[in-house]
Order: structure tokens, then sequence, then C-alpha cells
């Protein structure tokens, strides 16, 4: 097979801003077909990579070189448009033209419902000129597409939808996101900036946490904290439903041995027993409530119930009421909003609402100051932090805790609003769309932090990663009505696409005749939990065989035999294994 058309190379690439290096000597190359995620913390220079390789960033030293007559699609996360939405998405291309083409069907149905194409960009929310610009984009054939954080202000379905287009074009594309489940969705490698160098991984997000965390594992590597959270979110993918396991393309074995001891991440039975202790019987109770704007419902005769130490996820497309959904449950509802019905909370509630609007701070107040007026030292479940170590772990470290304010960027801002929230030490936590501007390493610190947590969490999010990790299980928004989705945000999507075909509930994909998408899936999860167990069984045989061949070193005739079953068990093993990742794959 003769090697993919080099589209972009940089050789001993530097750059910096001031004293702090951004890419120090760094060679790397994109091919035709590269499906290629970027990680790194906030301002390790994801962006800068990302100019650099579109021809827009300069380098200090080094070279960068594009394929010849190389056309190239860059989505920076601030574009300039102008002209009509009609002119940006569209061009000169005659609305004839592209009506009939099923893609770009497809790409208006997904990214632009409810925009009109008439009026000019300048007019539309961040939101909709983000979306115009991606339609654009993806309207247009490309050899390579350069995405800086292009699940911003997309919905679940946008981006699902979004996974599901890049992957069946097979345009070669680089994609700077903190959205995890869309890189292990798209991605076939990996890069992560870190401290000036680009550190090249196989696979998509899960595949990157195994590596990283099976060499600090081989490294003993000494920051003992950051391991662990590695090691506790791979206990979680590892340990999660298949459709998120069957990702990864990693070895059974090689996932449980790394975590092997690692308890669940939530004690669930004694933060239930410590959040009952704390809040009591009736947390928030709704019943027969009603939410109008206007004459347009946002809910309608909803009875609901949050119970102490219960994590709810909520999902839904922009504009379903789920920020109304938190404001009610806040008592913070809009005065322009009508609320009919009874909303109920016990006597000893304290609320933490985490909304997407700015919260003021005084702008001449430093960071650290800020926090410490709400409170110097704050207890989370059974650990206690004082303010400055809760800001290092979200992201605020060393100099920027002695910033002002008002010098903060709009991802330090909601750093410090979600560290504020936190402080006020709640019993319920309300998070509107917390992983806004979030690193995934400060994620993954978060998700921590709430792990610990001994309270009722409702959150609101369309990171998918994020939702699934913090919640135990997911309701939807659908028409006004507050739906309880057994089957998380899977069988959210699936009820959204019945209502886009307008398919009965009942109504299944081709299967054998007489079973169901349901019944397939319970037979198959059945069938992965006897391999596991198998597997089980055939790993304890060959750590026998292991030791029994250590046992009759001496014993030749005695060896030989305990070879052969040594090499029958583990060509077993093999097969169940591959077994094991085929039938996990189909979920």
């Amino acid at each position: 097979m003769s090697p993919a058309r080099p589209l972009v190379t940089l050789e001993a690439a530097s750059r910096a801003y001031g004293p702090r290096v951004l890419l120090g000597q760094v060679s790397l190359g994109v091919a035709a077909g590269d499906r290629i995620g970027i990680v790194g913390r906030n301002g390790a220079g994801k962006t800068t990579l990302l100019e650099v390789l579109a021809g827009r960033g300069r380098l200090d030293s080094g070279r960068a070189t594009r394929a010849r007559d190389l056309s190239l699609g860059y989505l920076p996360q601030a574009e300039k448009l102008s002209g009509t939405v009609r002119e940006v998405v569209f061009g000169t291309l005659p609305e004839h033209e592209w009506a009939a083409d099923a893609r770009g069907r497809s790409v208006i149905a997904a990214l632009l419902p409810g925009i009109d194409p008439g009026p000019d960009v300048g007019r539309l929310s961040g939101g909709e000129r983000r979306r115009v610009a991606l339609a654009a984009l993806l309207l247009r054939s490309y050899d390579l597409l350069l995405l800086d954080e292009p699940t911003n202000h997309l919905d679940i379905d946008a981006i699902r939808w979004l996974a599901g287009y890049l992957r069946e074009h097979g345009r070669a594309f680089v994609v700077v996101t903190h959205d995890r489940w869309f890189l292990d969705e798209v991605t076939e490698r990996t890069w992560e900036i870190a401290d000036g160098d680009v550190y090249a991984y196989e696979g998509g997000y899960s595949a990157y946490v195994l590596a990283r965390a099976e060499r600090a594992r081989i490294a003993e590597a000494t920051d003992a904290r950051r391991r662990n959270l590695m090691r506790k979110e791979l206990a979680w993918l590892r340990r999660g439903p298949p459709a998120r396991t069957s990702k990864p393309k990693f070895r059974v074995e090689a996932a449980a041995a790394l975590i092997a001891g690692e308890p669940p991440p939530r004690d669930s039975v004694e933060l239930s027993r410590l959040a009952t202790a704390r809040l009591g019987k009736t947390v928030i109770d709704l019943d027969d409530v009603s939410v109008l704007a206007g004459e347009r419902r946002l809910l309608g005769h909803v009875t609901w119930q949050l119970g102490p130490g219960e994590r709810v996820g909520v999902a839904g497309v922009n504009g379903s009421g789920k920020s109304t959904l938190l404001h009610l449950l806040a008592g913070t509802l809009p005065a322009a909003l009508t609320a009919s019905g009874r909303v109920v909370r016990g006597k000893t509630v304290r609320i933490g609402h985490l909304t997407q609007e700015p919260v003021p701070v005084d702008p001449g107040l430093r960071v650290l100051e800020a926090a410490e007026q709400v409170r110097g030292l704050v207890r989370l479940g059974s650990r206690e932090m004082p303010a400055g170590q809760l800001l290092d772990r979200l992201g605020l470290r060393g100099e920027r805790q002695w910033a002002p304010v008002a010098e903060l960027s709009g991802g330090e801002r909601r750093r410090l609003q979600l560290m504020l929230v936190l402080l006020g030490e709640p019993n319920v936590l309300l998070l509107d769309e917390p992983t806004n501007d979030l690193d995934i390493e400060t994620l993954t610190e978060l998700e921590d932090l709430l792990d610990g947590w001994p309270g009722s969490v409702v959150v609101v999010s369309h990171d998918r990663y994020f939702l699934e990790r913090v919640s135990d299980h997911v309701v939807g928004l659908l028409g006004g009505n507050l739906a309880y989705l057994p089957g998380g945000v899977d069988e959210y999507l699936e009820r959204r696409e019945r209502e886009r075909t307008g398919a009965p509930r009942a109504a299944a994909r081709p299967a054998a005749p007489g079973a169901g998408a349901a019944a397939r899936q319970r037979a198959a999860q059945k069938e992965l939990a006897r391999l596991e167990r198998q597997l089980d069984r055939v790993s304890g045989q060959e750590a026998e065989l292991t030791a029994a061949l250590a046992e009759h070193a001496s014993d030749y005739a005695r060896l030989i035999e305990l070879g052969a079953r040594l090499r029958a068990v583990q060509d077993e093993k093999a097969y169940l294994e591959d077994r094991w990742l085929a039938l996990a794959e189909e979920l």
C-alpha cells in the first residue's frame, strides 16, 4: 500500500509568546485521510498549532510546508463574516442547486434550523454565526479541514450529526475540542500539547487516556494525584456501558491491569447517606408545573421529584427550556415567564446555581481575594481545602490567583464563577453548561470534585461525556415534557430521531424476524456478561498454569504437558477477547 499523500508538514517549528514557549522544535505532519484530535490545557498552544497548520500563524523558527494545490478549510474560534446568511453559506450557488444536493440539505437541516437565510449575519447571535460559519465550511470541498472547537454552541443532536458527517465524508481533518465523546467518535490519532512539545498517540480520547496511564505506570511518575485521576477516568471508561467501552481498541487485560483495585468513581451508598442527613427526605418537588413564555409553552404539567443525593443530567435541544427548568428549581424564574402548579423545596435546602450569565464580581479584587470573601476554607464531602487549593484544582494556578478579576479571560471568569458557587457549600447544585470554556484537564478535576460531593446535582450540558460521567441517570426535555430516560443519551437521541421521522415509538432497526432492537441489545449485553465471566475463568487458569510451570521447572515431561494446556488456555482467552471486542463494537 502506497503511503498517504502528505498535506501539511512542520519541521522544527517553534513559536513563543514572550517567555512562554508554545511550540518548541516541533516536527509533525498531516496526511490525506488523517483524523487527528488535539488536546491540552487552555493556553497550551492548541489554537496556535492549528493557526500554523492553516498558514495563518507565523513561526519564530522552523518551516511549515503545504502540498501543492492543497485546498484547506479553517474554522477559527472567532470568524469575521459579512453578507447575508445565504451569501456566506452558499456563495454564488443558485438555490435550486444546493437544494437538490442531499449533503447540502443535511447540513442545513442539522446546523441552521430556524435561521432565516435572508438577514445579514451581523444581526445573528454568536452561536448562530458560529453555526453559519461551520455550515459554509462543510458545504465546500476541501482536502483538509482544521476545526477549532466546532462543537461550541451545538446541542447533543447536532454534535452527533457532525460526528457522523465527518466520519462518512472521508476528508482529512484536525480538530481542537474539549468534547471527549466527540473525540472518541471521530478521531484515530491524538496529539497532546504540553510544555511546548506535541506527544502523538494512536486512537481517540479513550485510547489516549489508556496510553497516558500506562506511560505514567511504567515511568512511575511523581505526580500521584494526576495519575490517579487518569486511572479513575479509565476505570469509568472500562466499566461503563458497552457503547462507551467499545470505542477504544485496546486489549481487555491491559485496561483491567491498570484499574485493578480501583474503586468505582463514587461511593453512592455513602454519598446518599450523607445527602439524606444534610437534606432530609424532601429536596425539590414539582407538582403539575407549567411555564409559559408568552404563548409558547416551555414546560407543560411537569410532576417530578429531586431526591437527596440524586445526580440528574438534563438533555434537550437549544431553546427547549433546560435553563428555565434550573431557574424554576432555584426559585429564580425570570419575570417575563409565567408559571403555574406547585414547587416544594425542603426546609434545609441550600441551592448553588451556576448560570450561563456571568455573576458580577468587583473587578478591582484579586482572584483569591474574591474567593476568600465568600469563604476561606471549603468542605467538599469528607475533604476540606483552602480556597487557593480549590482555585488551583480548577485551573487558576500560581500568579493567576493574584491577577485582578478585570484581567481574567472568559474561561478564567467561568472558573471563578464555578468556584464561588462551590464556596457557598450548597447541598443542591444546579449546573448550567459547566463545561463551557474548560479544558479537558480541568473537566477531569471538576468531575473528581463532584464525585465526593454529598448532595443533589442537576446538570445541563451538551457535553455528552461530562453528562454521562457525573450523573446517575438522564432526563430529557421533549416537547415541554420531562421524560425519564433509562437508556441515557442514546435513548434521548433515538426519541429525537423518531420525532423527526414520525416513526412510531415501537419502530426498531431492521432485525431478525420477531426480534426488536431492545431485545437484541439485551441479548448482546447478556452475551458480554457471559464472555466477561469466561475471561475471568480462563485468566485464573492461565495464572495457575503459569505458577505450575515455575513449580515444575525441573520436570521435563510435566513441563510439556503444562505448556500444552497453557497454550490452549491462551488461545481460548484470545478468542474470547476478540469476540468481546467485536460484540461490544456492535452495541
